[in-house]
């Protein structure tokens, strides 16, 4: 049985640490083949505020591809995928991706998840949000991407910081049908 698989996309907007977080909790799910396209932005991000080299980002991938590699099988459309998240996605990535601008192979992809009709995440990383930002969302949910702030929520009584990326990045998952184990949901509160 062939393994499904996700392009995992990270810009480079701040908070890298939601893509790599993304990468390590993909781990989890082996039926899952994990392909992975930064932009240079992410690379320097990743250094800057991770502490983690390139190399061991990447090692968390099942396939690596070069921010230019017009070539790659992620560039076609002919490459069955589940769909891609891009995370964190800055805003200048959102909006070439609404604008249908192929700067670099991850807005490449997502322009080929787009035109395919598959799954494309958006998680942007950016506050506060001007009327520009906003219009490009809806602009890009127009074309059928789906937008997944990061944003945290505490109903599951997190105790760490971790505990909140992971649950933000369960989620987004999720919108693939991706279950992470341990992934605390929201239960109703009994009535005493």
């Amino acid at each position: 049985m062939q393994r499904k698989r996700l392009i995992v996309g990270i810009s480079g907007a701040s908070a890298p640490i939601l893509g790599v977080r993304t990468l390590e909790l993909m781990q989890s799910l082996p039926e899952v083949e994990v392909h992975l396209v930064l932009t240079k932005g992410a690379e320097r991000t990743i250094s800057l505020e991770v502490g983690r080299t390139l190399s061991e980002v990447q090692a968390l991938a099942d396939v690596v591809y070069a921010p230019d590699d017009y070539a790659a099988s992620i560039s076609s459309g002919s490459f069955l995928t589940e769909g891609m998240i891009v995370i964190p996605c800055s805003m200048n990535t959102l909006a070439c991706i609404a604008s249908c601008i192929t700067k670099d192979l991850l807005t490449r992809a997502a322009a080929v998840v787009l035109k395919e009709g598959r799954k494309l995440v958006l998680v942007p990383r950016e506050s506060p949000l001007h009327i520009g930002h906003l219009r490009k969302m809806v602009e890009v949910a127009e074309l059928g991407a789906r937008i997944a702030p990061p944003i945290p929520s505490f109903y599951h009584h997190p105790e760490s910081v971790e505990e909140l990326i992971d649950h933000v990045v369960g989620r987004a998952l999720e919108i693939f049908g991706f279950e992470l184990p341990g992934m605390k949901r929201w239960s109703s509160p009994r009535a005493d």
